[in-house]
């Protein structure tokens, strides 16, 4: 049905049926202006398709000698691509070469081991070892007064050991924190907990090479994924279908915990294997917004080996209880400066300090964990041939979020995920994350080194932030002996390809100075925004996008060249984005 029109408001002539669906608005109206694109947006646009940093850090450096100052933009290095996306794009890239080099390795990345030491490092020992013997000496025959003086002696011998080019310390130190008693936990394993067998790991890193019939010997390996159990039903979306029944501590306590957890998982594989497994991975949040873990493994391990350690390993969380707190926030524990303690608010009465609470852990002979966390039982693995399609789509899998934080790693778009976010990170608020946490005032207990700046609720770790979910350590986590490199030495690998690309054969690095009698020396300080030195953002962008349109344009050269076997230097040509 129509409804009626009113008297003296019919149209005299209908409106036009053949007018297009979108009119482009007049020539020199707002509308118009509005759709012209902006420069300055396309000058960041472009500049971050040709990999330029957007937040650079400006320093100015000044010669010594010459008095001369120039402002240098360095990139900023962030990993995360809300902040500075092509720097997030550069480290992403970094991580799935090293991914790449490390993954499917036929040999071994230290196959001889540390070099051996040279003599004045071994001078250096030798009177570290006469220091610690006249100190025992010193505090035998009762001549205190001479300890500072050997003390001091030992560290700086300490600090030398470190300048000569060897790693960590001869041994501790005498000072009183590191003399006192260090608590032992029982290392006997749960009863509810499934046995693993255990070997001498052998040290190697490489895995089983499987023969075909014909002779071609085959090097796989595998990647692995691993998740947290469950805590109530969710939906598709990730969120709970009953939010009161879900348990919400106990998620907050493994997202806390989830990376010791990670470790443990490791350590038991190892021993059960048999050999030093090499892995390369990312933590990242699931939909319903508990951690788990993609990981490449270097070599094959039978899935239901993989299966048997996930469910044979835990962590168990050795702290006080804290299952209900016994302060609000809006009424914690105060601090008191005649007692140098946090105390009750109505009594006045000095709460527990983490020692004594520690103590009536040692004490109890019933004593059971704060928490426990354990994986759950969804273990996916997946065997994974060098040089596939495969291959590559899982190491972009594996690295699919490293350039995001983990509240967007999935968008929140409805009430009831919003509402899942809100109430994970209400309890990640109260949960304490170390033994120097503020969170231990909500449930009477002085934290470790306790002072009055301590504002419970509001602790300056990172679990306890929206955007971490709880995931407050590293997110990338690799081996030690995975590629035999760190990340300066793949950045090098790289410069150095574009160097022999070019044609280049020295470097900045290897640059004689013009003066040998005097080098140059320069003083580097942060410059600031408003400096008059400094130019503006969009002129040093300018440049920069200018500066890397030119060595796009002669990289590319060059690599056509080397397709075309026209260079002189045989190297290798990247074929995709990644190896670029």
């Amino acid at each position: 049905m129509t409804a009626p029109t009113l008297p003296g408001l019919t149209p005299d002539t209908p409106p036009p049926t053949d007018l297009p669906a979108t009119v482009a608005p007049a020539a020199g109206s707002r509308a118009a202006r509005l759709a012209l694109p902006m420069s300055r947006q396309v000058l960041t646009e472009m500049a971050a398709e040709y990999g330029v940093c957007l937040r650079p850090v400006t320093l100015r450096r000044t010669d010594l000698h010459t008095g001369l100052t120039e402002v240098i933009d360095l990139p900023c290095g962030s990993t995360r691509e809300d902040k500075c996306q092509p720097c997030a794009k550069r480290a992403r890239r970094l991580r799935q070469t090293q991914i790449r080099e490390g993954w499917h390795r036929a040999d071994e990345p230290n196959p001889t081991g540390p070099n051996p030491a040279t003599e004045a490092q071994r001078e250096l020992v030798m009177l570290r070892a006469h220091l610690e013997f006249a100190r025992d000496e010193a505090q035998r025959s009762g001549q205190f007064d001479q300890i500072p003086a050997i003390d001091q002696a030992i560290a700086e011998v300490e600090a030398a050991t470190a300048a000569e080019g060897m790693r960590g310390q001869i041994a501790p130190g005498h000072d009183e924190e590191d003399s006192g008693a260090r608590r032992k936990r029982s290392t006997r394993r749960r009863q509810d907990a499934p046995d693993l067998p255990r070997k001498k790991v052998e040290p190697r890193t490489l895995g089983r090479v499987y023969v075909a019939p014909d002779g071609t010997q085959h090097r796989p390996s595998m990647w692995l994924s691993l998740t947290l159990g469950s805590y109530g039903r969710v939906l598709p979306d990730g969120t709970p279908v009953d939010p009161g029944s879900y348990d919400y501590r106990r998620a907050a306590w493994d997202a806390v915990h989830f990376a010791r957890l990670l470790d443990r998982f490791w350590q038991n594989l190892r021993r059960c294997v048999g050999w030093n497994v090499q892995y390369a991975g990312c933590v990242e949040p699931q939909r319903r917004l508990a951690p788990h873990a993609h990981f490449a493994i270097r070599g094959t391990i039978p899935r239901a080996v993989l299966r048997q350690v996930a469910a044979a390993t835990y962590h168990q969380v050795w702290w006080p209880p804290a299952d209900q707190p016994q302060y609000t926030l809006d009424r914690p524990p105060v601090w008191d400066n005649d007692q140098a303690a946090w105390v009750d608010p109505d009594t006045g009465e000095a709460l527990p300090s983490w020692a004594d609470a520690l103590d009536l852990i040692d004490t109890n002979p019933d004593a059971q964990p704060a928490h426990v966390v354990r994986f759950g039982t969804q273990i996916h693995a997946e065997g994974v041939t060098p040089g596939t399609v495969h291959a590559q789509r899982t190491m972009g899998y594996i690295t699919k979020y490293i350039t995001k934080s983990a509240a967007d790693c999935h968008k929140t778009e409805t009430d009831r995920q919003r509402d899942h976010l809100d109430r994970l990170w209400q309890e990640l608020r109260v949960t304490p994350c170390n033994e120097r946490c503020a969170n231990w005032l909500l449930y009477g207990i002085q934290p470790k080194k306790a002072h009055g700046r301590l504002q419970a609720g509001r602790c300056k770790g990172k679990v306890h932030q929206r955007a971490t979910l709880g995931i407050g350590g590293r997110r990338i986590l690799v081996s030690r002996d995975w590629s035999g490199k760190t990340l300066a030495d793949h950045r090098a690998d790289a410069r150095a390809w574009v160097r022999n690309l070019l044609g280049v054969t020295t470097g900045a690095a290897d640059a004689e100075p013009v003066d040998q009698d005097q080098p140059p020396a320069y003083a580097w300080e942060l410059a600031r925004p408003d400096d008059p030195d400094v130019p503006p953002l969009q002129h040093r962008l300018l440049r920069a996008l200018s500066q890397r349109a030119q060595w796009k344009a002669a990289l590319l050269a060059a690599r056509d060249k080397a397709t075309q076997g026209s260079s002189p230097i045989d190297v290798p040509v990247p074929t995709t984005e990644e190896d670029r």
